[in-house]
């Protein structure tokens, strides 16, 4: 009989580790009242919800300050063509300041078992990029938050940079149209593409797996969807409703 127990618990401890986890895409911020994505609220909402990360996504501006917000726009105002002191002036529509990567580090420092799923976006140079990249990387290692944080980006040439500055750091492609073997090539560590890029390539999950990757879809909206991509084995979901597929 205790053989029989232990071969559960190995079996059950296998089952939990192959479970496909959830990150909240740009913090969880459909709430009742709701919230607004990307602001400090939506990850502290995150947080509570005890999954296993969320994404944001981080611009510069044209002073070179670090800000968290996904569209290339603040207001009217162009984030990487304006100076913060202006970009501040207009709250979020949840009423928070405008956020700076500093201060959304601080609020996800508060939760160590929560991942900092960080987004650098593309910016209109290599240079611009790769200066963008490294002062990221600089203070979330000042800030001593290396342990929690994981990269994305949509620039292979961001996510080239990250594995030269810090090999270590846990990197995943978002474009798409690279093969996992490809990917596997240029040296990074996992794809996490649009959900219709699985549909579209049904072989691309297990021959991931087979490389060793990581592999995420986003952004999942939709239950019948999440759960054909856990039955194919995926690793990762970025879901704007966290709450209902965690």
């Amino acid at each position: 009989m205790k053989k029989v127990i232990l071969g559960l618990a190995v079996v059950s401890t296998v089952f939990m580790k192959a479970q496909t986890r959830i990150i909240a895409h740009r913090g969880y911020w459909q709430t009742q009242p709701p919230t607004t994505e990307n602001s400090l609220k939506s990850l502290e909402n995150a947080q509570n919800l005890k999954i296993y990360g969320s994404e944001f996504d981080v611009r510069m501006t044209k002073d070179g300050v670090l800000v968290v917000n996904h569209d290339e726009h603040h207001a009217k105002m162009e984030i990487s063509e304006t100076d913060f002191k202006e970009l501040k002036k207009v709250k979020l529509s949840n009423g928070e300041p405008f956020p700076t990567l500093k201060d959304y580090l601080k609020q996800g420092s508060k939760d160590k078992a929560l991942k900092l799923i960080v987004e650098i976006k593309p910016d209109k140079t290599k240079e611009k990029e790769d200066e963008l990249t490294a002062k990221t990387i600089k203070m979330i290692k000042d800030m001593k938050l290396d342990a929690q944080c994981e990269f994305i980006s949509f620039s292979l040439n961001i996510c080239k940079e990250i594995k030269k500055l810090e090999p270590k750091f846990k990197v995943q492609y978002l474009k798409g149209e690279l093969s996992p073997q490809q990917i596997k090539e240029e040296g990074l560590d996992g794809i996490d593409y649009h959900y219709s890029i699985f549909q579209k390539n049904p072989t691309w999950i297990p021959e991931a797996k087979a490389l060793g990757l990581i592999t995420n879809a986003w952004t999942v909206n939709d239950v019948a969807i999440s759960n054909e991509l856990k039955k194919q084995g995926i690793g990762f979901i970025t879901t704007n409703i966290p709450d209902q597929l965690k």
